[in-house]
């Protein structure tokens, strides 16, 4: 499993094309090869992305709902829909198509944030309101997530 650190700010230019900060790319270094899928998020207004392991892990899961339930192929096409696979060019640079750049709303300065493993991809004042919003429910958030007693089964 990969796992990103961090959080970062960069620009996008007009083209949608933003230069990934060298700690970064370190960090993305096993996947650059294999390439990334880029996703809109399902329950914040950026983008997210998968090195394409984490893809696979994740697709495994998704094919294995059934295709008769409406409601599985509802999810399945709301999920997948701008699916995007990208690459980070030899430049150091990522290109975010047009429709997820309009997904996302993003403008100019980008926030490249970590999430286990996967980065989000935001623009910078939706991050940081989304952050100032979540602020004042992080303690109650985090007591409930992280605060049950877990045996030493449960940590790995």
């Amino acid at each position: 499993m990969n796992s990103f650190i961090g959080t970062y700010e960069c620009k996008a230019d007009a083209k949608g094309r933003l230069m990934v900060p060298a700690v970064l790319k370190k960090q993305m270094s096993v996947a650059l090869q294999d390439g990334f899928v880029l996703k809109r998020s399902v329950f914040q207004p950026c983008l997210e992305l998968y090195p394409m392991s984490e893809w696979n892990i994740l697709m495994l899961k998704i094919n294995k709902l059934n295709r008769f339930k409406k409601k599985n192929n509802d999810f399945i096409r709301r999920f997948t829909a701008g699916v995007k696979v990208v690459e980070v060019d030899s430049a150091g640079r990522l290109l975010i198509p047009k429709d997820l750049i309009s997904f996302s709303g993003i403008l100019k300065d980008v926030v490249l944030a970590s999430s286990v493993n996967i980065l989000e991809i935001w623009d910078k004042n939706k991050y940081e309101q989304a952050i100032d919003d979540a602020a004042s429910d992080f303690a109650d958030l985090a007591e409930e997530v992280m605060g049950q007693e877990v045996s030493d089964d449960e940590i790995s």
